[in-house]
């Protein structure tokens, strides 16, 4: 009775274990690939339960999510033949799990691995295509598109898809730096010079422009004050001689008054004239008016 016990407990482990065997669960972050006598029979299953021959067909699983390649700083040569030091780091993941796991045995540091020789060659063409300026300075941007561009198509025999590529820092060797570093001072220096050259000749500009135009304001208002004063001067000789007009003898008296007292007015001058002279008509008794 007992060993029938025994037996009825095993025949249930048994088929207990052979349901549990027969399903298996997809995480939402996982890609599958089914195997039944080492030959792959499905991949790529949606999240959720799923159902497989017990003790016959195997799971393998895989990170489905975003990866990192965060790669060690590589020297690569300019067209000037100079080292540059690379930092770079690579977004990537699983885009087709037959392939990944047939070209790369389902080993991560396999892939990565391969990944990374791919990404080093293509970044070595592109450093070399280029002097040490442009990779410092100016074309990073193109650079990484052009590499995201050839190595997506190198990659996808590794089942594959790149995400993103990008180069953290960029470093150059103590004599390069000094010299690139000196270049670039010596272009910004001149730069500098001609830019406030040019400044210069502009203030110049207009400097003589404002001068310019002082000049001919102020000889405009000279002219139409002296016209002015030129007018002024006109209409007092006309009151004048209008006003004198009306008694001529009376006119010339006053003139004379006006001679005398030039002449006479310091009282430390000599003059010797003849009594009879034209200045002294006034003095006579008889021709005062």
């Amino acid at each position: 009775m007992k060993n029938s016990q025994m037996l009825g407990i095993a025949v249930a482990a048994l088929v207990l274990l052979g349901l549990v065997s027969s399903f298996f669960v997809v995480d939402q972050r996982e890609r599958v690939v089914l195997f039944q006598f080492g030959e792959i029979q499905g991949t790529d299953y949606p999240a959720g339960l799923h159902f497989k021959l017990p003790f016959i067909q195997n799971v393998l699983r895989f990170d489905g999510r975003i990866l990192t390649l965060d790669n060690q700083t590589e020297n690569f040569l300019t067209v000037e033949k100079k080292n540059v030091e690379v930092d770079y780091y690579v977004k990537w993941r699983i885009a087709d799990t037959t392939a990944y796991y047939r070209s790369t045995g389902g080993q991560d540091i396999v892939a990565m691995d391969r990944l990374s020789a791919i990404i080093n060659r293509g970044l070595r063409d592109q450093f070399g295509s280029r002097t040490v300026q442009q990779v410092v300075s100016g074309e990073r941007d193109e650079i990484l598109q052009s590499l995201q561009k050839n190595a997506a198509d190198a990659v996808k025999d590794l089942g594959i898809k790149l995400v993103d590529v990008r180069v953290k820092r960029v470093d150059l060797p103590k004599d390069v730096s000094d010299s690139v570093y000196e270049r670039m001072r010596a272009e910004r220096t001149r730069v500098a010079s001609d830019l406030r050259a040019r400044g210069a000749e502009e203030a110049e500009k207009i400097r003589a422009e404002a001068d310019r135009e002082a000049q001919t304001s102020l000889a405009n208002a000279y002219r139409d004050a002296e016209k002015l004063r030129g007018e002024g001067d006109a209409k007092a000789s006309e009151i004048y001689a209008a006003a004198y007009g009306q008694d001529q003898e009376f006119y010339n008296f006053y003139r004379s008054l006006g001679v005398y007292r030039d002449a006479f007015g310091k009282g430390k001058d000599i003059m010797v004239l003849q009594p009879e002279g034209e200045l002294f008509k006034y003095f006579k008794k008889d021709s005062a008016p």
